[in-house]
Protein backbone atom coordinates (compact mmCIF):
# COMPACT_ATOMS: atom_id res chain seq x y z
CA UNK A 1 0.00 0.00 0.00
CA UNK A 2 1.21 3.81 -0.58
CA UNK A 3 -0.46 6.40 0.85
CA UNK A 4 -1.30 9.57 -1.38
CA UNK A 5 -3.13 12.74 -0.66
CA UNK A 6 -6.72 12.04 -0.41
CA UNK A 7 -6.37 7.87 -0.59
CA UNK A 8 -4.19 4.61 -0.05
CA UNK A 9 -3.00 2.77 -3.14
CA UNK A 10 -3.22 -0.64 -3.12
CA UNK A 11 -0.30 -2.09 -5.94
CA UNK A 12 1.56 -5.10 -7.07
CA UNK A 13 5.40 -5.18 -8.56
CA UNK A 14 5.66 -8.68 -10.34
CA UNK A 15 9.75 -9.66 -12.20
CA UNK A 16 12.82 -7.34 -12.59
CA UNK A 17 13.93 -5.22 -15.31
CA UNK A 18 12.46 -2.53 -17.37
CA UNK A 19 9.45 -0.86 -15.96
CA UNK A 20 5.75 -1.12 -17.33
CA UNK A 21 2.77 0.15 -15.64
CA UNK A 22 -0.57 -1.56 -16.39
CA UNK A 23 -3.29 0.78 -15.59
CA UNK A 24 -7.21 0.36 -15.75
CA UNK A 25 -10.57 2.44 -14.55
CA UNK A 26 -12.67 1.84 -13.28
CA UNK A 27 -11.18 -1.85 -13.35
CA UNK A 28 -9.07 -2.83 -11.00
CA UNK A 29 -5.66 -4.77 -11.20
CA UNK A 30 -6.89 -8.38 -11.35
CA UNK A 31 -7.97 -8.47 -14.90
CA UNK A 32 -3.98 -8.08 -15.86
CA UNK A 33 -2.75 -10.51 -13.97
CA UNK A 34 -2.41 -12.80 -16.95
CA UNK A 35 -0.40 -10.03 -18.69
CA UNK A 36 1.38 -9.27 -16.00
CA UNK A 37 2.75 -12.55 -14.82
CA UNK A 38 4.13 -12.88 -18.91
CA UNK A 39 5.71 -9.21 -19.05
CA UNK A 40 7.55 -10.26 -15.86
CA UNK A 41 9.59 -12.47 -17.37
CA UNK A 42 12.07 -9.78 -18.34
CA UNK A 43 10.50 -6.73 -16.63
CA UNK A 44 9.29 -5.22 -13.46
CA UNK A 45 6.03 -4.77 -13.76
CA UNK A 46 3.50 -2.77 -11.61
CA UNK A 47 -0.32 -3.35 -11.42
CA UNK A 48 -2.65 -1.20 -9.26
CA UNK A 49 -6.46 -0.36 -8.64
CA UNK A 50 -7.27 3.02 -9.00
CA UNK A 51 -8.45 5.23 -5.80
CA UNK A 52 -11.51 4.48 -5.08
CA UNK A 53 -11.64 0.67 -6.13
CA UNK A 54 -11.41 -2.48 -4.58
CA UNK A 55 -8.30 -2.27 -2.68
CA UNK A 56 -7.13 1.29 -3.32
CA UNK A 57 -9.19 3.35 -0.49
CA UNK A 58 -10.43 7.10 -0.69
CA UNK A 59 -10.35 9.44 2.23
CA UNK A 60 -13.66 11.16 1.08
CA UNK A 61 -16.18 9.06 -1.79
CA UNK A 62 -18.36 11.52 -2.51
CA UNK A 63 -15.31 13.32 -4.32
CA UNK A 64 -15.00 12.47 -7.85
CA UNK A 65 -11.81 10.60 -9.01
CA UNK A 66 -10.45 12.74 -12.29
CA UNK A 67 -7.72 11.40 -14.63
CA UNK A 68 -5.60 14.06 -13.20
CA UNK A 69 -5.50 12.34 -9.79
CA UNK A 70 -4.81 8.97 -11.18
CA UNK A 71 -2.17 10.23 -13.64
CA UNK A 72 -0.80 12.29 -10.00
CA UNK A 73 -1.30 8.52 -8.32
CA UNK A 74 0.50 6.94 -11.20
CA UNK A 75 3.33 9.12 -11.03
CA UNK A 76 3.67 8.48 -7.45
CA UNK A 77 3.93 5.14 -7.83
CA UNK A 78 6.22 4.77 -10.15
CA UNK A 79 8.77 6.78 -8.09
CA UNK A 80 8.46 4.39 -5.64
CA UNK A 81 9.08 2.12 -7.33
CA UNK A 82 12.09 3.68 -8.53
CA UNK A 83 12.19 2.01 -11.44
CA UNK A 84 11.41 4.69 -14.09
CA UNK A 85 10.85 6.17 -16.54
CA UNK A 86 7.75 3.69 -17.23
CA UNK A 87 5.94 2.27 -20.38
CA UNK A 88 2.51 2.67 -19.22
CA UNK A 89 0.12 0.82 -20.98
CA UNK A 90 -3.73 1.77 -19.95
CA UNK A 91 -6.90 0.49 -21.09
CA UNK A 92 -10.38 2.21 -21.19
CA UNK A 93 -10.40 4.51 -18.43
CA UNK A 94 -6.75 3.58 -17.56
CA UNK A 95 -5.75 4.93 -20.94
CA UNK A 96 -7.43 8.01 -20.23
CA UNK A 97 -5.34 7.94 -16.98
CA UNK A 98 -2.15 7.06 -18.82
CA UNK A 99 -2.62 9.93 -21.41
CA UNK A 100 -3.09 12.35 -18.72
CA UNK A 101 -0.05 11.04 -16.79
CA UNK A 102 2.20 11.96 -20.12
CA UNK A 103 0.99 15.20 -20.03
CA UNK A 104 1.43 15.73 -15.98
CA UNK A 105 4.37 13.84 -15.72
CA UNK A 106 6.36 13.67 -18.82
CA UNK A 107 9.34 12.34 -16.81
CA UNK A 108 7.87 9.52 -15.46
CA UNK A 109 7.11 7.91 -19.19
CA UNK A 110 9.56 6.86 -21.95
CA UNK A 111 6.03 5.39 -24.04
CA UNK A 112 2.44 5.43 -23.31
CA UNK A 113 -0.13 3.10 -25.36
CA UNK A 114 -3.55 3.96 -24.74
CA UNK A 115 -5.68 1.30 -25.53
CA UNK A 116 -9.23 2.67 -26.15
CA UNK A 117 -9.74 5.72 -24.48
CA UNK A 118 -13.03 6.47 -24.34
CA UNK A 119 -12.61 10.13 -25.15
CA UNK A 120 -16.18 11.29 -26.51
CA UNK A 121 -15.17 14.85 -26.91
CA UNK A 122 -13.04 14.39 -29.67
CA UNK A 123 -16.30 13.37 -31.67
CA UNK A 124 -18.94 15.46 -33.70
CA UNK A 125 -21.82 13.91 -31.51
CA UNK A 126 -20.26 14.37 -28.56
CA UNK A 127 -23.37 16.77 -27.10
CA UNK A 128 -25.39 13.58 -27.27
CA UNK A 129 -23.25 10.97 -25.99
CA UNK A 130 -22.90 13.71 -23.10
CA UNK A 131 -26.18 13.43 -23.00
CA UNK A 132 -26.56 9.67 -22.83
CA UNK A 133 -24.01 9.60 -20.23
CA UNK A 134 -25.71 11.66 -17.67
CA UNK A 135 -28.74 9.59 -18.57
CA UNK A 136 -26.98 6.86 -17.76
CA UNK A 137 -25.69 8.15 -14.78
CA UNK A 138 -29.23 9.55 -13.67
CA UNK A 139 -30.80 6.34 -14.26
CA UNK A 140 -27.97 4.38 -12.33
CA UNK A 141 -28.31 6.34 -8.82
CA UNK A 142 -32.11 5.99 -9.19
CA UNK A 143 -31.45 2.60 -8.46
CA UNK A 144 -31.83 0.67 -11.48
CA UNK A 145 -27.70 -0.82 -12.12
CA UNK A 146 -29.39 -3.13 -14.85
CA UNK A 147 -31.43 -0.35 -16.87
CA UNK A 148 -27.98 1.85 -16.45
CA UNK A 149 -26.04 -1.04 -17.76
CA UNK A 150 -28.06 -1.30 -21.12
CA UNK A 151 -27.61 2.40 -21.48
CA UNK A 152 -24.26 2.39 -21.14
CA UNK A 153 -23.89 -0.74 -23.71
CA UNK A 154 -26.13 0.80 -26.28
CA UNK A 155 -23.87 4.35 -25.82
CA UNK A 156 -21.26 2.44 -26.42
CA UNK A 157 -22.41 0.63 -29.48
CA UNK A 158 -21.16 -2.94 -27.81
CA UNK A 159 -23.82 -5.77 -28.53
CA UNK A 160 -23.95 -8.50 -26.34
CA UNK A 161 -26.03 -11.94 -26.10
CA UNK A 162 -28.97 -11.65 -23.50
CA UNK A 163 -27.76 -14.81 -21.77
CA UNK A 164 -24.46 -13.34 -21.27
CA UNK A 165 -25.72 -9.63 -20.49
CA UNK A 166 -27.85 -11.37 -17.49
CA UNK A 167 -25.00 -13.29 -16.21
CA UNK A 168 -23.09 -10.01 -16.24
CA UNK A 169 -25.07 -7.63 -15.43
CA UNK A 170 -28.34 -8.57 -14.94
CA UNK A 171 -28.44 -9.97 -10.56
CA UNK A 172 -28.31 -8.84 -7.23
CA UNK A 173 -24.99 -5.86 -6.42
CA UNK A 174 -24.02 -6.93 -2.84
CA UNK A 175 -20.47 -6.32 -1.10
CA UNK A 176 -17.53 -5.00 -3.37
CA UNK A 177 -18.90 -5.50 -6.16
CA UNK A 178 -21.20 -3.05 -5.59
CA UNK A 179 -19.18 -0.12 -3.89
CA UNK A 180 -17.09 -0.69 -7.29
CA UNK A 181 -19.95 -0.48 -9.76
CA UNK A 182 -21.58 2.89 -7.81
CA UNK A 183 -18.06 4.57 -7.52
CA UNK A 184 -17.58 3.72 -11.31
CA UNK A 185 -20.64 5.39 -11.77
CA UNK A 186 -20.91 8.44 -9.51
CA UNK A 187 -17.66 9.14 -9.26
CA UNK A 188 -15.36 8.55 -12.31
CA UNK A 189 -17.12 7.93 -15.81
CA UNK A 190 -17.89 11.73 -15.60
CA UNK A 191 -14.80 12.97 -15.58
CA UNK A 192 -13.15 10.15 -17.31
CA UNK A 193 -15.19 10.44 -20.53
CA UNK A 194 -15.38 13.99 -20.77
CA UNK A 195 -11.87 15.09 -20.09
CA UNK A 196 -10.32 16.74 -23.20
CA UNK A 197 -6.73 15.62 -23.67
CA UNK A 198 -3.70 18.15 -24.96
CA UNK A 199 -2.88 16.89 -28.56
CA UNK A 200 0.07 19.66 -28.48
CA UNK A 201 1.82 17.95 -24.99
CA UNK A 202 0.85 14.77 -26.49
CA UNK A 203 2.65 15.25 -29.57
CA UNK A 204 5.63 16.41 -27.79
CA UNK A 205 5.85 12.52 -25.77
CA UNK A 206 6.04 9.02 -27.31
CA UNK A 207 2.19 7.89 -27.49
CA UNK A 208 0.64 4.96 -29.28
CA UNK A 209 -3.12 4.78 -29.36
CA UNK A 210 -4.53 0.70 -29.48
CA UNK A 211 -7.76 -0.31 -30.99
CA UNK A 212 -9.11 -4.04 -30.89
CA UNK A 213 -9.66 -5.86 -34.05
CA UNK A 214 -13.28 -6.85 -33.36
CA UNK A 215 -13.91 -3.18 -31.83
CA UNK A 216 -14.92 -1.87 -35.18
CA UNK A 217 -17.83 1.07 -34.93
CA UNK A 218 -18.33 0.59 -30.99
CA UNK A 219 -17.57 4.19 -29.38
CA UNK A 220 -13.99 3.47 -28.39
CA UNK A 221 -12.77 2.37 -31.90
CA UNK A 222 -14.18 5.79 -32.83
CA UNK A 223 -12.67 7.60 -29.91
CA UNK A 224 -9.16 6.01 -30.27
CA UNK A 225 -9.11 6.60 -34.07
CA UNK A 226 -10.01 10.46 -33.37
CA UNK A 227 -7.32 10.67 -31.04
CA UNK A 228 -4.81 9.40 -33.72
CA UNK A 229 -5.60 11.47 -36.00
CA UNK A 230 -5.26 14.30 -34.04
CA UNK A 231 -1.98 12.99 -33.10
CA UNK A 232 -1.08 12.01 -36.25
CA UNK A 233 -0.24 8.85 -36.19
CA UNK A 234 -1.66 5.04 -36.94
CA UNK A 235 -3.77 2.96 -34.32
CA UNK A 236 -1.79 0.20 -33.52
CA UNK A 237 -4.05 -3.17 -33.74
CA UNK A 238 -4.84 -5.20 -30.89
CA UNK A 239 -6.29 -8.69 -30.78
CA UNK A 240 -9.87 -8.78 -29.34
CA UNK A 241 -12.49 -5.95 -28.52
CA UNK A 242 -12.53 -3.79 -25.71
CA UNK A 243 -11.05 -6.03 -23.34
CA UNK A 244 -9.14 -7.64 -25.53
CA UNK A 245 -6.27 -8.37 -23.15
CA UNK A 246 -8.69 -10.85 -20.84
CA UNK A 247 -8.85 -13.55 -23.62
CA UNK A 248 -5.23 -12.84 -25.35
CA UNK A 249 -2.67 -12.27 -22.65
CA UNK A 250 0.31 -13.82 -24.44
CA UNK A 251 -0.51 -11.36 -27.72
CA UNK A 252 -1.02 -8.26 -25.39
CA UNK A 253 2.13 -8.74 -23.70
CA UNK A 254 4.36 -9.13 -26.78
CA UNK A 255 2.51 -5.83 -28.40
CA UNK A 256 3.18 -4.00 -25.29
CA UNK A 257 6.83 -5.37 -25.03
CA UNK A 258 7.58 -4.23 -28.47
CA UNK A 259 5.67 -0.77 -28.54
CA UNK A 260 7.59 0.08 -25.50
Amino acid sequence: MLDVPGARLHYELRGSGPLIVLAGAPMDATAFEPVAELLAADHTVLTTDPRGINRSTVDDPTRDSTPEDRADDLARLIAHADAGPAVAFGSSGGAVSVLALAQRHPDAVRTVIAHEPPLIELLDDRATLRANTEDMITTYLGGDPRGAWVKFLANANIAMPGEVFEMIFGGPREGQEAADEHYGFARMLRGTTYWTPDLTALRAARVRIGVGEESAGQLCDRTSRALAAGLGTTPVLFPGDHTGFIDHPKEFAALISARG
